[in-house]
């Protein structure tokens, strides 16, 4: 059995983006490649429209590189049951509006019940708080929680 994965738009960025002159950035960027080269294909992968949304934005070249490597992967549907889980994520972790895709993010994870929510993005996603308090907010409303982390924490599977 494959377990499933939400990738979202960090990841992509990363594995796409010119090399940073950053030692740490590089080295997510190296991970982000490792991982989707060798991890990826034994995932069942999926995206949503909000990760379509971001990858969109910004430098021609550079959305042309993100939605080639998203072009083949399975879109989840965002419903009117994913975006109020994202309201009450918003309020209920305190998510910033200008972060409003972040509790997007999750809550379509949530929703679709993806084993994995793969996120570089450690603000407003993967952090211990948002995991715990997420992890509450589900169980009430009996949802599962994906596991949250980074490429470099899911390199077995």
């Amino acid at each position: 059995m494959k377990y499933s994965v939400y990738i979202e738009t960090s990841v992509v960025s990363y594995l796409t983006a010119r090399i940073s002159r950053d030692l740490i950035v590089a080295g997510h960027q190296q991970i982000s490649q490792e991982w989707w080269e060798s991890i990826l294909p034994r995932l069942n992968a999926f995206i949503s429209e909000a990760v379509i949304l971001e990858a969109s934005k910004g430098d021609t070249g550079a959305v042309r590189m993100r939605m080639q490597k998203l072009a083949h992967i399975k879109i989840l549907e965002i419903n009117s049951d994913v975006q109020m889980l994202a309201e009450l994520y918003i309020s209920r972790l305190k998510i910033p509006k200008k972060a409003a895709m972040d509790a997007l993010h999750l809550a379509a994870a949530s929703w679709h019940g993806m084993d994995y929510l793969v996120t570089w993005n450690c603000a407003h996603i993967a952090n211990a708080r948002t995991e715990l308090l997420l992890r509450q907010i589900n169980s009430e409303r009996e949802i599962d929680t994906p596991v949250i982390c980074t490429p470099e924490e899911l390199m077995e599977v």
